[in-house]
């Protein structure tokens, strides 16, 4: 539903032969826009994402798109709110179609006064509420392409929407100067186009006003980006990877900005070249990551293996999609914790961290490729496709806040004290010496083979129980070195939520939701996911009656991990669950809470 902050009635005015109509002012709004892959629907978001962040506005965008280049149905959505809100928006006040299919779609998720504006140089729109103006035709007759009309349509939001018209214009030339000087003015021209349709249509002007917001500090990006900068500044050097929904935007940053850095960005010729790249970064003491979604992780899957029992510290990060095969390529979902935390033959330790915002990816990042080195295993960097490819706002990131840890490295003047040196040294700690490859005075033989301290191949069986204990041990080990979850909510409350990755957005907004209605609830946000880290949950799970597992799978995964460890809680966990491809909204966490709290639906 529409949010007003206020209502503004003021004195009518006349712009351009239009009355100005008395209108709304919305501290939350949501608007979707819909059309053919190739319509621009993602720059429009951009664009309106831009501008209410410069209004100090909480901006989230989400995307809906097919896999493939052009064609197909897509759209996007773009919410603005005064509150810090990272989900979508339960009803949108304002569609804009490029074409009929998009208004069939949205439907469902239009508020009963929502505005439907359309493109009439394409089609005839069939709603109740409609505003209609010829963008494709405007722009292809006075730029000379149609596909200028999203920005003219950009521009007739901006006055359906009271914008300030020198932030509007602001916007465009910060996102198109790059292009050069024809693309921008071109861009300014479309933009204007659109402001004068709509200035010209009195139902068009200032139906709604935005409220100002006070977060005016905040950045804007999506997960993958923010990732692929807590990798730089974490200390990541080297990159091999193959471009795969939704993960391919990590390796693109990367190329854009690890050179400045002396990195190294390399596309293999397909997974299992990458992963074997990037061990053997791992080898040479580089801090080396891949980026990857479900498929390319089944190929990576056996030199994941290899590198844990290898013992070279790896970040894969993995941006979860609709499974399995090839399954939605541009769909959300959760569904491949069971496989990591059980990856691969044999048995051996990784870590699965889970980034709960945008902000969480880059700090978890870099703490990831402290965990890969320090305790010489794999490190999965567990992101799922909303994660991953919406834009979020958030705080500026702080490098100060950033370490680089590597204790492990020898120096010359320790190895001079040394009689031997071990690759695979058995200590108490877990933690074998390193030196990389090529060092003046030592040798060492690294093998996925079993083997013995020093790397030779060895199949004693007292020795195999030694190297497996040491391996497996880790897992305890570094208990302490894991991320910490983050809680949210009334310490005192019997309601628990449970989630990981983007489902962080949707729980917080329930929370108010349930606040609202007198239900106190509190909220878990795993941000290690393996080992399970009973140390936190366990202490949770006995503060509250029951605790709601909200995961984006069919079988209820991290819930089923949770009752294996912790087999003790089974009866308290419950499991929200969604796996539709889309992202949670709050009401669907709402509901299935209230009806356990008060046996009723509404």
């Amino acid at each position: 539903m529409t949010t007003p902050a206020a209502q503004t009635a003021p004195q009518p005015t006349e712009s351009e032969g239009a009355q100005r109509r008395p209108s709304t002012l919305l501290s939350d709004v949501s608007i979707i826009i819909g059309g053919q892959g190739g319509d621009g629907t993602l720059t429009v978001v951009d664009l309106l994402g831009r501008y209410f962040r410069k209004r100090g506005l909480y901006v989230y965008t989400s995307r809906n798109v097919l896999s493939r280049i052009r064609g197909g149905h897509a759209d996007a959505s773009v919410r603005a709110c005064r509150a810090p809100r990272a989900s979508i928006k339960s009803k949108a006040e304002l569609l804009l179609a490029f074409d009929q299919e998009s208004i069939e779609i949205a439907k469902p998720e239009l508020d009963a006064d929502a505005l439907v504006l359309f493109d009439s140089s394409v089609f005839k729109a069939d709603f109740p509420n409609v505003l209609g103006f010829p963008f494709a035709t405007l722009a292809g007759g006075q730029v000379g392409q149609p596909i200028y009309k999203n920005t003219a349509a950009y521009g007739a939001i901006s006055v359906l929407m009271g914008f300030d018209e020198a932030l509007t214009r602001q916007v465009i030339e910060e996102r198109f100067k790059r292009r050069g000087a024809e693309a921008l003015q071109k861009n300014l021209k479309a933009l204007e186009i659109g402001r004068k349709a709509a200035l010209e249509n009195a139902a068009a002007i200032d139906r709604w006003s935005i409220a100002d917001g006070e977060a005016h500090d905040l950045i804007l990006m999506t997960g993958n980006q923010a990732a692929a900068l807590g990798f730089v500044v974490g200390g990541g050097r080297f990159f091999a990877g193959y471009p795969i929904t939704p993960a391919t935007e990590i390796m693109e940053y990367l190329m854009r900005y690890f050179p400045s850095f002396h990195g190294v960005v390399r596309q293999g010729e397909d997974e299992l070249a990458s992963i074997n790249m990037v061990i053997g970064a791992a080898y040479a003491g580089a801090r080396a990551i891949t980026s990857t979604s479900g498929p390319g992780l089944s190929l990576m899957t056996e030199g994941i293996g290899h590198a844990a029992t290898a013992e070279l510290g790896i970040v894969v990060v993995d941006c979860q999609r609709v499974g399995p095969s090839t399954g939605e390529p541009t769909r959300h979902e959760q569904s491949d914790l069971a496989h990591l935390a059980h990856l691969g033959h044999g048995e051996y330790p990784k870590f699965i961290l889970s980034p709960g915002s945008v902000e969480d990816c880059f700090y978890l990042a870099a703490d990831a490729l402290n965990l890969a080195e320090k305790w010489r295993l794999p490190v999965i960097l567990l992101l799922d496709q909303a994660l991953s490819q919406n834009a979020a706002t958030g705080p500026a990131l702080d490098l100060d806040r950033v370490t680089v840890a590597r204790p492990r490295h020898l120096t010359p003047e320790q190895l001079a004290h040394l009689e031997t040196f071990k690759y695979y040294e058995l200590t108490a700690s877990g933690l074998s010496p390193f030196v990389p490859p090529g060092t003046p005075g030592v040798t060492s033989q690294v093998t996925g083979n079993e083997h013995d301290e020093w790397g030779h191949v060895s199949v004693n069986p007292v020795n195999r129980a030694k190297m497996m204990q040491k391996r497996m041990g880790k897992l305890v080990q570094a208990r302490d070195d894991l991320p910490g979850p983050r809680y949210f909510g009334p310490a005192d409350a019997r309601v628990g939520l449970i989630g990981f990755g983007s489902t962080s957005g949707p729980i917080l907004e329930a929370l108010d939701w349930l606040e609202q209605e007198g239900i106190p609830a509190k909220y878990y946000q795993a941000r290690t996911l393996f080992p399970v880290p009973e140390a936190t949950l366990a202490p949770f799970l006995d503060s509250v009656d029951t605790a709601f597992v909200v995961e984006h799978n069919f079988t209820g995964q991290f819930a089923r991990l949770i009752r294996e460890e912790m087999p003790a809680y089974h009866a308290k966990l419950r499991s929200i669950l969604k796996y539709d491809g889309f992202s949670f909204r709050a009401p669907e966490l709402v509901e299935p809470v209230r009806e356990a709290v008060h046996g009723t639906k509404r």
